[in-house]
This record gives C-alpha cells, structure tokens and sequence, in this order.
C-alpha cells in the first residue's frame, strides 16, 4: 500500500452502546498499529473530543474485550459539540494531540456530528455503523443487530412457554427506534401471529382481523410482536384495545426493552465489525473522508456519510408476506 495520508488517528464510540463495538474499536486500533499509524482513543465520544479525553492506545490496550458487549471506551450523547464552541474546543484538542482523522463508531446522530465536524474544520472522518437498528444505509448489516435480534428471538421463545401453558395473548415490545427490521426479522423466527412495525401502515380492524382467523384455525395463545416506533398506538394501548374487543382473552404486556443492547456479541457482529474497523483505517490510509464503511453482499463499500444518514434501508417485503402465511 501507497504512503498513508493520515500519520495519526483517534477513535470514538457515541450514542447508543451495541454489541460488536469493542470488536470494531480491536480492529481499528490494530490496524492502525500494523500500519505504524499512531492511534488515541476518546473516551465518552464527543464529549471527550471536548474535554481532552485522550488515551493513547495499541495492541495490548485491546486485548480481550473482542467478546465484551457495550463499549470499553464509554458512550454519550453529547449536547455541546452540537455547538460550535463545543467543536472548537474538540478541534483544538485534535491539534494539539497531532490527530489528523477520526473513526467514529456509532449511529446516525454520531454521523451527523462527524460530518459537520469534517465541513467546518477539515479533519478527516470516516463512520462504522454501530447501531441494533440496522437502520443506516450503505450497509446490509449494522454492528450489533444481529446480537440484538437473537436476544430478541430468545427472550420471545421464553415467552411462548408461557403463553401456551396459560393459553394468553401476549404483546411483545422489541427495540429499533423507527426502523421495524428487528421486530420483523425476530416475529418471524418466532412463530408471531402478527407483526406491527412502523414501516406499514397498520389498523386495528386488520389485528383484529388475525385473532378471528387465529381462534378459526384453533390456535390457543398468540404472540404479537412490536416495534416500538409502532405509529398506530403504543404497546399498551394495542392491548387495551384487544382485551376490549376480546373480553375473554387472558393479555399480557411485555417490554424487552434494553436487555437487547446488552450482551457478548454473536459471531456474525464480531466478523462484521472486524471487518468494518480494518476497513475504516484502510479508507482513511486511501484518503477518503466524510464516508462511512459498510459491507453490501459481503464486499467492503464506503458510502457518503449524508447519504448513510437520509437514506434508509428497506423492509423486505417478502419476509411480511412469509410471516404472514406461515402464522396460520
């Protein structure tokens, strides 16, 4: 490889924590070490750009965290780099550390940050996509979805032991923000009656609808999978409604919540995330900047930064008709 244009990196985890993080943050700073590129970690994401919270790192401050969940390094949502004093400050503090690009591992808000970042003051930025939501565009996959999905399945399959001993309805609330992937992907794996996901546009009439073709086909407890960005009512009030449609039905209201960001990454997020932090160093060492590193039909991609932020990937609709006619 060519002469690399950067000579020193720093590398930050921001927003939500997901499982894969510290797989991805092992790859960058080993990478950087293989390539005799200096590298420094910032602890609490922006807000330790800001408040000079640099730590130098190499290969042994990495070891063993490959399968750890959450981020060694800490995470935060930071309200003053959203300033321009607060960028001012974490500019300085690049320069006075000699750093001349940043790999930024994290989600959308992270991206965004990272890119006016890059526009104002012209230090190199490249985005690895950290998120459960799997809601970035540029890549098939983000790092921790898949350990978040599997949490999800499990917690559900938990779930119908009781459903079925008991003959209830249950409502089951996994994560995803907006985006419907894990709730879709994991109601399918798990037999759900129905999914409800803020990607359709969904009714209580056609819920409804399900339960009496349920109770046709002799079916004695149900499961119903949410996403939390459900646009048509929150998890409560879908039971609410139920139980005043179906007044004999025995519901139960289950929240997943954060257990699903939580836990040793799978191996399909250590794979990716390796990858995804190899490939950021390597696209920092070509040049390239304000893009984000993904992997589409596992090859190595970089897809602009404003591009991975406004757009975003599809559900497959397939996978909503399949769920469908396998829940009869």
């Amino acid at each position: 490889m060519k002469e690399s244009a950067v000579k020193k990196i720093a590398v930050l985890t921001s927003g939500g924590d997901s499982p894969g993080m510290n797989a991805a943050l092992r790859a960058v700073v080993r990478t950087a070490n293989y390539y005799n590129i200096e590298c420094y970690g910032v602890r609490e994401g922006y807000n330790g750009l800001i408040s000079d919270d640099f730590l130098k790192m190499g290969p042994r401050s990495v070891k063993n965290i490959i399968n750890q969940g959450g981020t060694i390094l800490k995470s935060a949502r930071s309200m003053e780099f959203k300033t321009k004093e607060g960028r001012q400050k974490a500019y300085d503090n690049c320069v006075k550390h000699g750093v001349d690009a940043l790999v930024c591992i994290g989600g959308d808000g992270t991206f965004t940050g990272a890119k006016i970042f890059n526009e104002e003051f012209g230090i190199r930025v490249i985005g690895v996509p950290g998120t459960i939501d799997n809601d970035i565009f540029g890549t098939d996959n983000t790092i921790g979805y898949d350990t978040a999905l599997n949490t999800a399945m499990e917690a559900i399959d938990k779930i119908r032991d009781t459903a079925t001993s008991h003959n209830r309805v249950f409502f089951v609330e996994v994560m995803g923000r907006d985006a419907g992937f894990i709730a879709l992907n994991s109601g399918l794996a798990t037999g759900a009656l129905d999914i409800l996901i803020p990607e359709r546009k969904d009714s209580m009439d056609e819920l409804f609808a399900t339960f009496r073709n349920a109770e046709k086909t002799g079916k004695a407890s149900s499961i119903v999978v949410v996403a939390e960005g459900e646009k048509l009512a929150n998890i409560y009030e879908l039971a609410e409604q139920t139980k005043q449609e179906f007044p004999d039905y025995d519901i139960r209201v289950t929240i997943l919540g954060h257990i699903q960001r939580g836990g040793s990454p799978s191996c399909a997020d250590r794979v990716l995330a390796s990858r995804l932090g190899y490939g950021a160093v390597v696209g920092l060492m070509e040049g390239k900047t304000n893009v984000m590193a993904g992997m589409r039909s596992n090859d190595m991609v970089y897809t602009p930064i404003e591009e991975a932020i406004k757009k975003h990937n599809e559900i497959n609709k397939d996978l909503l008709l399949i769920s469908e006619i396998l829940a009869i």
